[in-house]
């Protein structure tokens, strides 16, 4: 540290910038210092760079806004909050099933949301949308226990908390699949409610600058935990919240300095560290760092002497001030220097543990909020409080390293409580952990109500459903339905043709969003650029270096593409804010996200599963699937089990076309199912790029592609004595090696087949399992079969089926179909080589069908094992060749 020779001309300096800030204000301050900076750094001077403040609140008590309300009635009510939410998660744990809970993150956030529901969370009214809020799934008995002494909860159904089988329980978390009327987000994966949060803003800003729907003052609000900030989710994309000047996103990070198993920072200062990672993403930042109660020990530090000590402190020992009491805060805090000391004799224990956290002092938290909410001077906002994980739970749970996983309390850690809080029980009632709601007309129901009423409404709540689009007819897409008329084309550029048809539209034209992960080019999509825009928020201002082509690339304020970069995570998140904007904004989007499908749902599983929560609506296209129609690019682009991944997600609908005319069929049923019939489902469908002449649709075989296969062709053979015939099942480009199986099996063999494009192999499965159950429950009625059982038990010959994807995809079917049933498919890593060497590497091209399908033949006993031989010569299969899936 620098020695100082010269503390008079260091006192001079500092009067001369105390008197310029007092006579002409901190604007004057900051411009002149930014001049002196570049003065110095001119000659070469590296001058000290911080990009955090000292370790106090942002706001000078002198500037804060004063909170209007009734602080004695608002912490009355925050106390009976808090008892609710204990007696909830308490009583839930003294019954048998052992449900578990958590109680100490939202005694630690609890001020936090009073002070946002109170007077910033608006509900919506008939002249604006509500506001959004992210809350902390962790801390979700309070939400609960405010809307119980709302009335909207009753006691049994606080009872039923964590019990959601039987229905009218209480979810464990926000989860709105469960709750659809009440929890708009879920949030409790960590890091998926802040990415989600900064895209939902985004698409906020999107529909404002397209003049869809009017942002007008609607926040985004985001609660966030400190430990939460580790997962690269919540601070990935803050720089795009900077970019984007997002100045209606708040985030709120409860800094109780605590994670699940100890410190988030137990050496350094997570507040400080999170302080300079959002500066430096161009956020405004807002440390809550001490209550009122500091305010006057730092007005009597004259020499700075509190700030070095409190700039000196790690995290670790704040939690040790907390948790071993104002004897430990005096010998290891202010006994540090002798100033420090000072400033606080004659003070009693008491009065040391009055010295409270900014994140618990309601006047701190309502000044942060205010600011947030209307002083963002174009910039998201970050607010960090600093608060105590398990607060008011004293010795029982409050900053130690175990209260996450608090759960159950004893009598005198209840009575305590009680006390504290002054909840108005009786010692004998104590032991049963009863709820706590005052009459419906008492003073605190009336001053909570009325908050509420003057902010539009009850909060948390979701809207369900919106009004239907008129979505048109399929013959919207009647050059694709047509065909390519001998053109060679990928079913890629077939969908880039059905969302060329569905922006021309003006039904629905302008609630398309074509969303892409800086991969448009490699989709053919980059024709759209000229003709539709980017969006972003500041226009273009630059000319663009292919401005003299036709397709060249342009930004624009009413863009209508959303380009979110190399960034799979957050294009995902704005697919999820567009496919969620019938509830948040009353105005359905229809949402095409196109990646490359290796980096979907292999990238973005959680995120995935959250918009089957959030119910989603909208459609995920995987581009260059499967795992040997993109040639040239290898392990990790090839792609041979997103069709796997994506059966896990329940509403989640899965189709893997051949051909363009099965993406429109596709492309439009979902559009009715989504946007007509307003069904939470969301639809994810691969398209390819190898390119082949596209077949114009065979009549009435529509309803059969929805439902997942139908017999595309049959390969007759003339002639001969025994006829013998096969059942082929092909998917995507395979299809086409299927084909030419087909007539080679004709032209070499004498082998008839039917050749059946399997659109669904998970439709399929689903379907038969759904039948498999009815029937199971149903033995006095009529036995159902599966689609796919009717499509083949009253076929000849056995039957084959060959996809891209790995074998266990198509497997899914083998109880469904009487018949022997063999399986082709791309099991193993994926390989840089031509397609054809790729299927011949992975046993998937027309040679293995054809093989595959004599064999089948041979097990059922209609050809010898020497003609399967024979074949095996003919087309050069190697059976001692290594299996793919082992190499």
């Amino acid at each position: 540290m620098y020695q100082d020779d010269d503390p008079i001309e260091t006192s001079e300096w500092l009067e001369a910038l105390e008197s310029l800030m007092e006579n002409e204000g901190i604007d004057r301050v900051k411009y002149i210092l930014e001049r002196l900076s570049e003065r110095a750094s001119r000659d070469g001077t590296e001058l000290p760079y911080s990009i955090t403040t000292p370790f106090r609140n942002t706001i000078p008590a002198t500037q804060e806004a004063r909170m209007p309300g009734d602080l004695f009635m608002e912490r009355r009510i925050r106390s009976l909050i808090r008892w609710n939410a204990m007696a909830m998660v308490v009583r839930a744990n003294k019954r048998p099933g052992d449900l578990g809970g958590h109680i100490s993150t939202f005694s630690s956030a609890a001020t936090l949301y009073d002070v946002g529901f109170n007077y910033f969370f608006h509900g919506g009214d008939e002249k604006r949308e509500s506001d959004l809020v992210y809350f902390q799934g962790h801390a979700s008995p309070g939400n609960y226990a405010r809307s119980f002494l709302e009335g909207r909860f009753t006691e049994e159904q606080l009872d039923k908390y964590r019990e959601e089988v039987d229905g009218d329980g209480l979810s464990s978390y926000p989860h709105p699949w469960l709750m659809p009327d009440y929890w708009q987000f879920p949030t409790v994966s960590m890091g998926l409610g802040p990415i989600q949060a900064i895209y939902q803003a985004h698409v906020m800003k999107y529909l404002d600058s397209r003049e869809l729907v009017e942002m007008g003052d609607r926040k985004v609000w985001c609660f966030v935990g400190d430990g939460e900030t580790d997962e690269p989710e919540t601070l990935g994309c803050i720089s795009k919240a900077g970019r984007e000047n997002l100045d209606n996103l708040v985030f709120v990070v409860n800094c109780n300095l605590q994670r699940l198993d100890g410190p988030v920072r137990g050496n350094g200062k997570i507040i400080q560290e999170l302080e300079g990672a959002f500066r430096g993403a161009g956020w405004n930042v807002i440390k809550v760092v001490w209550g009122r109660v500091w305010d006057t020990l730092f007005d009597q530090d004259e020499h700075g002497v509190m700030q070095r000590a409190m700039d000196e402190i790690c995290d670790g020992d704040l939690q040790n001030f907390t948790h071993n009491g104002p004897a430990h805060t005096r010998k290891h805090f202010f006994g540090k220097y002798p100033q420090l000391a000072k400033l606080v004799e004659g003070w009693t224990d008491e009065d040391i543990n009055k010295l409270n956290r900014g994140g618990h002092d309601p006047y701190k938290v309502y000044a942060a909020y205010k600011k947030a909410a209307t002083e963002a001077n174009g910039k998201p906002t970050v607010i960090l409080a600093h608060t105590i994980k398990g607060y008011g739970f004293g010795a029982a749970g409050e900053s130690q390293n175990t209260a996450h996983s608090l759960k159950k309390l004893d009598l005198e850690t209840l009575k305590s409580f009680r006390d504290r809080f002054a909840i108005p029980l009786k010692d004998e009632e104590l032991e049963d952990v009863p709820y706590y709601r005052p009459a419906p007309d008492s003073p605190e129901l009336t001053y909570m109500n009325k908050r509420r009423q003057e902010l539009g409404g009850f909060y948390p709540r979701r809207r369900k459903d919106c009004q239907p689009l008129q979505i048109p007819d399929l013959d919207i897409f009647k050059q694709v339905l047509e065909g390519s008329n001998g053109r060679e084309i990928s079913t890629t550029m077939a969908f880039v043709r059905l969302l060329g048809a569905l922006v021309k539209d003006k039904r629905i034209g302008k609630r398309i969003v074509p969303i892409v992960p800086d991969e448009a080019r490699t989709f053919g999509m980059e024709g759209m650029f000229r003709q539709l825009g980017i969006y972003t928020s500041e226009g273009q201002k630059y000319v663009p270096q292919d401005r003299e082509q036709i397709m060249y690339y342009r930004e624009d304020k009413k863009g209508q593409i959303l380009q979110e970069g190399i960034n799979e995570g957050g294009a995902m998140a704005a697919w999820i804010a567009a496919a969620t904007s019938y509830s948040n904004n009353n105005f359905p989007l229809i949402p095409f996200y196109a990646f490359y499908s290796m980096f979907g749902f292999q990238r973005v599983g959680d995120l995935a599963w959250a918009a089957g929560d959030i119910q989603a609506r909208g459609f995920l296209i995987g581009g260059t699937a499967g795992r040997t129609t993109l040639n040239g690019e290898g392990l990790q682009h090839q792609d041979g089990h997103s069709h796997v991944l994506a059966n896990t997600i329940p509403n989640c609908k899965a189709y893997d076309p051949a051909f363009g005319y099965e993406m429109a069929v596709v492309i439009h049923r979902g559009l009715k199912e989504m946007f007509e019939e307003n069904k939470n489902v969301f639809y994810y469908i691969t398209m390819e790029n190898e390119n082949y002449e596209q077949p114009a649709m065979p009549k009435g075989c529509e309803e059969d592609i929805i439902k997942g296969m139908y017999k595309f062709e049959s390969v007759e053979v003339k002639g001969g004595k025994k006829k013998l015939r096969v059942q082929l099942l092909g998917a995507g480009a395979i299809l086409n090696e299927v084909r030419a199986a087909a007539q080679m099996l004709k032209d070499d063999w004498g082998v008839a087949s039917d050749v059946w494009s399997v659109t669904s192999f998970n439709e399929l499965a689903r379907d038969g399992q759904h039948v498999e159950r009815w029937n199971l429950l149903h033995p006095d009625d009529k036995v159902r079969k599966a689609h796919v059982t009717q499509c083949l038990e009253n076929q000849v010959g056995p039957v084959v089926s060959s996809t891209d994807y790995i074998k266990l995809h198509s497997e899914q079917l083998r109880a469904f179909i009487p018949k022997t049933f063999l399986t082709l498919g791309t099991d193993g890593f994926g390989r840089s080589d031509t397609r054809e060497k790729l299927r011949s590497f992975f046993e998937v091209d027309r040679y293995y069908v054809t093989v595959a399908a004599l064999s089948a033949l041979a097990k059922d006993g209609e050809v010898k094992q020497e003609q399967v031989l024979e074949a095996m010569r003919k087309y050069g299969i190697d059976r001692n060749k290594t299996n793919p899936a082992h190499c």
